[in-house]
């Protein structure tokens, strides 16, 4: 469950976040930061639970309890076909995701965290391809869950997700994404970008049910974590 032992990356990182301004020092964050996946508790890069306040449909908050952390590894069957191929010019170095649950137990949601081997004008090729192309609107194109047996996800596959989120950071080589769906086993027959989900007035299942914030939500407070954990190593995130 511990994907190492401390965190040091010293003041490189901290000019990651603080937008230092020398061509140099963001060379060595960025680098500080591709090592953050072996040097990092699983506790702090996926918290066992994660408050949303204000995540929710109408400003709601929301709880997350972490219910399975897959094994750190490669990219391998995590993303359907044509996303895994949209994501090989940026590489994988590793691979991290943790399964979540609501406090009610009725929706499951993974997390992942793709660490990369791309250089910074890789990751923005990527970022911009994304905008340009609207590649996190397209169903062909989801990250896959991670289910494990004896917990709610246990039935969590790919025709249970109902919707998603993909986020290419451009200042350290990760790929944040998220993607949620029903704890029952429901199927899915067209799931929907969490963006569209989550979007005021939205009125499919997945919107109705809140899963594009609970996609959103996660994904979005587990970037911050990691965020955090680099400015402040010696403190845990909020």
């Amino acid at each position: 469950m511990v994907l190492g032992l401390g965190l040091v990356v010293g003041a490189a990182t901290g000019s990651w976040l603080a937008g230092d301004a020398s061509g140099a020092g963001e060379r060595s964050a960025y680098t500080a930061a591709a090592g953050l996946w072996h040097s990092v508790p699983v506790d702090r890069l996926f918290p066992p639970s994660v408050t949303g306040r204000g995540a929710g449909p109408g400003g709601a908050d929301r709880t997350w309890t972490r219910i399975a952390v897959a094994p750190d590894g490669g990219c391998a069957d995590a993303f359907d076909p044509l996303l895994r191929q949209v994501l090989a010019p940026v590489g994988c170095s590793r691979l991290l995701r943790a399964t979540y649950t609501d406090a009610t137990q009725s929706y499951v949601t993974t997390v992942g965290l793709l660490f990369t081997t791309a250089d910074p004008a890789a990751m923005r090729a990527l970022d911009t391809r994304f905008e340009k192309e609207g590649l996190g609107r397209r169903t062909d194109l989801l990250p896959r869950p991670y289910a494990a047996a004896g917990t709610a996800a246990a039935g969590f596959g790919d025709r249970q997700r109902a919707s998603w989120t993909v986020s290419v950071l451009t200042d350290a080589p990760v790929v944040v994404y998220a993607v949620s769906g029903w704890a029952d086993g429901r199927t899915v027959a067209v799931p929907q970008p969490a963006a569209e989900a989550a979007a005021t007035g939205a009125t499919t299942a997945p919107a109705q049910a809140g899963l594009g914030n609970e996609a959103k939500g996660l994904a979005d407070r587990v970037e911050r974590g990691l965020r955090t954990t680099a400015a402040s190593p010696s403190e845990r995130p909020s």
